[in-house]
């Protein structure tokens, strides 16, 4: 043991670190809980007792000397460290960092939720998948709709019509669902992810964002409907915003309507976007088909409502004027970085 101690005393002695990380590497190696220094207090029960007061002596000494070598170390390292950072003028200010950004659509989807919000809407939501009465039988479709073929429909399980399971093509199902389970009057908005089999292209793509809406009540009409939209796109878009209706069709509304706006890129005076009309279609709208009341359980002889649904994309597209559907779903951040002014 003393040979071992005598050979450990010159390794101490002669230890120079050359940064704190070997300083760390010789205090586990001595003094650490499994180190050389433990296991010498355990070899050191091994000896006679006619040797112990010896032995017992020199190892302290040699602990105390290991303990003495790092405290002194350590304290010329720490030394070392506050001169260097004296060196900087700490008054400074710090290095910048990049502001994150949030997506448009998320932008887009915040602002409308917040303008109807003002209106007394709410905001429900349901499943992205679903079966067929929610997603047509309910809202009127037909059997042979064209929009219940395999070429429009992603179909999970085709089963000929009832049992039919699919990805939701649009959000009208959560209102299917809200009229089953509740009772009017209904003031609600529905924003979520849609899916429909169509080739992905700079004007289309196999899943998008709709935000639909609808209000059940007594005595509801289609001018209420169109004062509404009305002042969704003025806040929307500006008061200078036109806006015209026209007529249209669809299964769960009657009358059905479709609504433009005056392009705001051209401010209507023609561009590709409104491929020089001077108007943008960005929703359809109606009032809710007493079918589809009745389908819920709802008196439609006491209750009337409106519908109307739109692309969040189209609303984007209109507001940062962004060409290409495909950006919105790629996660490039050089189109991302563009919106981290919106979220100052």
């Amino acid at each position: 043991m003393q040979d071992q101690i005598d050979q450990y005393t010159a390794e101490i002695n002669a230890f120079t670190p050359a940064n704190a990380d070997e300083l760390e590497t010789f205090r586990i190696k001595f003094l650490g809980t499994k180190g050389i220094i433990k296991d010498l207090f355990e070899q050191f029960k091994t000896v006679g007792p006619e040797e112990k007061r010896t032995f017992g002596k020199v190892l302290n000494q040699f602990k105390q000397l290991a303990e003495a070598k790092y405290n002194e170390l350590k304290e010329t390292f720490n030394s070392e460290l506050t001169t260097h950072d004296s060196e900087f003028d700490k008054t400074l200010p710090g290095d910048g960092f990049q502001v994150g950004s949030r997506h448009p659509l998320s932008l887009v989807r915040n602002e409308i939720i917040d303008i109807f919000k003002r209106l007394g809407f709410v905001v429900a939501e349901g499943p992205e998948i679903e079966d067929d009465w929610h997603n047509f039988s309910a809202l009127n479709f037909p059997e042979e709709h064209p929009a219940r073929d395999m070429q429009d429909t992603f179909f999970i399980k085709k089963n000929n019509g009832k049992d039919d399971i699919a990805l939701r093509t649009h959000t009208s199902s959560v209102q299917v669902r809200m009229m089953e389970n509740g009772k009017p009057p209904f003031r609600a908005i529905m924003p979520g992810r849609v899916y429909r089999n169509e080739a992905i292209s700079a004007r289309a793509h196999c899943f998008f964002h709709q935000v639909e809406g609808l209000y059940v009540d007594e005595n509801v009409s289609f001018a209420d409907l169109k004062q509404t939209l009305y002042h969704f796109v003025q806040e929307l878009y500006g008061e200078g915003t036109k806006v015209r209706f026209r007529p249209s069709y669809f299964p769960f509304t009657e009358p059905s309507a479709e609504m433009d706006v005056s392009c705001t890129i051209c401010k209507g005076a023609g561009c590709n976007m409104c491929k020089y009309s001077g108007w943008v279609e960005i929703l359809g709208c109606g009032m809710v088909d007493p079918n589809v009341l009745e389908n819920c359980g709802i008196d439609s002889k006491v209750y009337t409502g409106f519908a109307f649904g739109m692309g969040m994309e189209r609303i984007a597209n209109l507001k940062y004027v962004i060409r290409d559907l495909r950006l919105f779903s790629e996660n490039d951040e050089r189109f991302l970085n563009q919106f981290q002014s919106e979220i100052i």
